[in-house]
């Protein structure tokens, strides 16, 4: 009996090969560093604010230091609240979000009280559609008297946004930006990364991100001064004195020094990471190029965009029949796909009213049966029943990608041979 193939994920968290992860997790612990801060976290901001200040539009300042800085953080959603909370967003302020997104994109809005603003996509990067977003923006000032507080692009899949269009019309709006670079670390827009554009920039390492820290985030600020007041709030905002005092309310949100060690192992593989996950991209274009119907979306080739790939994508057209469509949506999910299952509720229909189309759901079910984990795409924020109620304004962009749309593995432990296995068995569920 032939050995049943290991599953391949999207993207497995992959430690370094001379265990660095390990050496600083042991020194935490071998100096009692078991807390949200320490040396492990001192020195994960350090390596992560050279990381994203290496180019040249960001330079030293003349004390030497980096221009940008670097708070570790909980979770990236933790980032993204802290980023919107700075930016002065209060209850009944609006927020400009991407509505092709996840919700850790546009929940820390509502957590401040605001309401999500939604724009939708354009079709070549997937990203929000700055001329879309300024349709939102003099509308919502037109009926609400006020611009809306922020506005928050998102590098989907890891593909940069049109960031020089998208910064042009914030800073003519006088509107500040928080990069959601949760999905794109390491990615870069003419040669700068991603999340260095703006007044803040977010970063995310879960564990199946670029690099990992178990669970984890950082906020990218502008300077000194905002880094000194996001590390205020996630600090629980205490003031100086011998006892706890606290002028306003704060969050425990600073990473701990054992996740830090982790990071610090991490960042020593980073650009290893990204080189692979470009190879994988490479591989899926080439080896699907002549499959009819099927599509990997790639970035555009004018030289602005560097994408690390953090999962590949492919869309199916509607015509392409697959094995097993007919029988698509008639069982209802029982586990959660790409997420935790046994934290979710259970379905009570099969179907909502914004699905991915047969064949994509035949697809995934084919290639979760022959050991390979795929996911759709993203749903629309705007879609999503929490924000039934919230404005939006849409090209029906993201809402026909998603119907089509369809995450392959991309992570270091996927190897060549996995690829090929990975399109063939696409290949075989394709009839005709």
């Amino acid at each position: 009996m032939a050995e049943e193939r290991k599953r391949i994920y999207l993207c497995l968290a992959h430690m370094s090969e001379d265990d660095a992860e390990q050496r600083y997790v042991k020194e935490a612990f071998d100096t009692n560093w078991v807390v949200p801060l320490g040396p492990n976290v001192n020195g994960f901001e350090k390596d992560l604010e050279e990381f994203v200040n290496q180019n040249g539009k960001i330079e030293r300042l003349k004390n030497g230091s980096l221009s940008k800085r670097v708070v570790a953080l909980s979770a990236g959603t933790a980032a993204v609240h802290l980023g919107l909370l700075n930016c002065g967003v209060k209850p009944g302020d609006e927020v400009i979000v991407q509505s092709f997104t996840f919700c850790a994109s546009s929940h820390p809005i509502t957590y401040l009280g605001a309401t999500p603003v939604f724009v939708d996509s354009e079709e070549e990067t997937w990203n929000m559609d700055p001329e879309l977003m300024e349709v939102a923006i003099k509308d919502r000032i037109a009926k609400t008297g006020k611009a809306p507080k922020a506005i928050v692009p998102v590098a989907l899949y890891g593909m940069p946004y049109k960031i020089d269009r998208i910064m042009e019309i914030a800073n003519k709006y006088g509107i500040p930006v928080v990069e959601d670079a949760a999905e794109g670390f390491g990615s870069k827009y003419k040669g700068q990364v991603l999340g260095t554009f703006g007044k803040y920039g977010v970063l995310s390492f879960n564990g199946n991100k670029m690099i990992t820290t178990s669970g984890g985030g950082a906020l990218i600020t502008e300077d000194e001064e905002h880094w000194r007041e996001i590390m205020m709030y996630a600090t629980q905002y205490r003031e100086s004195y011998p006892y706890y005092q606290h002028e306003k309310i704060g969050y425990n949100y600073r990473m701990s020094n054992i996740c830090a060690g982790i990071g610090r192992g991490q960042m020593t593989v980073v650009n290893d990471h990204i080189a692979h996950h470009k190879h994988v991209q490479g591989l899926y274009e080439e080896l699907l190029a002549d499959v009819k119907g099927v599509t990997v979306h790639r970035q555009p080739d004018n030289g602005d965009y560097d994408s690390n790939y953090w999962l590949c994508t492919i869309t199916i057209d509607e015509d392409v029949k697959v094995k097993g469509q007919e029988d698509a949506y008639k069982a209802i999910v029982t586990g959660a796909v790409g997420g935790a299952a046994g934290v979710i509720h259970a379905a009570e229909s099969a179907h909502t009213d914004c699905e991915p189309n047969a064949n994509v759901e035949a697809m995934r079910v084919a290639l979760d049966r022959a050991q390979i984990e795929a996911r759709p795409v993203w749903k629309p924020m705007h879609k999503q029943p929490c924000y039934k109620d919230a404005p939006a304004y849409l090209n029906g962009v993201s809402e026909a990608i998603f119907k089509v749309g369809m995450c392959l593995p991309a992570g270091p432990y996927v190897s060549d041979d996995d690829v090929k296995y990975i399109v063939e068995t696409i290949k075989e569920n394709i009839i005709g």
